[in-house]
């Protein structure tokens, strides 16, 4: 049976292990000391790495892992600088298939925390890096307002029980500004409580579901009256589209 499980990495990073029988794939590894690790106490074979943007944080371990694993294929987004030689290029639609662990995932192109940067998507997994956080989304390094929105809102429209395996344990902090934005969001209100314990307990809060981020994440929710409200009240401005909205949001939750 295939497992997946958050190997923690940095201060808050999550690297995703997807494993099945003896062979793994890693998500982001940012950090290849803890990949190893778990690699040798499970006795797995390295199979894959698939990178969803070119952050340090998110490739830093590749070199280190190959040396240890040369015959493991990196998958990495085209329209980024590759992390590594030989890395396969990938662009929105391609399809990966892996194998050895039994699944094959889409590529969409999700710019908006980088230009190039992409998610995996598929028998409603979703891999989605810094794109979609629960109850958040990534800083706008590279991309506009614009593409952003537009990556949410793809990711959004995936099947409800799609879970969402984002890389940082930023959960309970970015509910804390979705209840400054939605104070009376009652679904917000009860994840909020919930996170508390788990975080309480040292347990990962993710992963999440695309049903959980449309019903709590306003960065999803910027088409609600109460959102928007929030939003035009916060900014002094009217916000006659959807995208204006989540840039309001955007620039409120950076100086929150």
């Amino acid at each position: 049976m295939r497992q997946i499980c958050p190997i923690p990495a940095f201060n808050d990073n999550y690297i995703w292990l997807i494993s099945k029988d003896n062979q793994a794939a890693v998500v982001d590894p940012g950090d290849a000391a803890p990949v190893l690790t778990i690699l040798a106490e499970r006795n797995l074979e390295l199979a894959a790495i698939l990178i969803t943007h070119h952050h340090r944080d998110h490739t830093g371990g590749i070199d280190r892992l190959l040396a240890q694993w040369p015959r493991a294929k990196v998958y990495a987004p085209a329209a980024e600088r590759l992390p590594a030689a030989g890395a396969l290029a990938l662009q929105d639609g391609d399809r990966v298939t892996l194998d050895a662990l039994d699944l094959t995932l889409q590529v969409l192109a999700v710019p908006g925390h980088t230009l190039g940067h992409i998610a995996y998507y598929g028998e409603e997994l979703l891999f989605c890096g810094d794109t979609l956080f629960s109850g958040g989304c990534g800083r706008l390094f590279e991309g506009t307002p614009e593409q952003m929105h537009a990556s949410l809102s793809r990711l959004a429209a995936l099947p409800n029980a799609t879970q969402v395996y984002c890389t940082h344990e930023y959960t309970q902090a970015n509910l804390a500004f979705c209840h400054a934005v939605e104070p009376h969001n009652p679904e917000l209100q009860d994840y909020l409580k919930k996170v508390a314990k788990l975080r309480q307990q040292g347990i990962p809060t993710l992963p999440s579901s695309i049903a959980r981020e449309k019903a709590v994440n306003v960065f999803l929710r910027p088409h609600i009256p109460a959102v928007r409200a929030a939003a035009q009240h916060h900014a002094m401005l009217e916000l006659n589209e959807d995208y204006q909205v989540f840039a309001a949001l955007r620039r409120w939750k950076d100086a929150f």
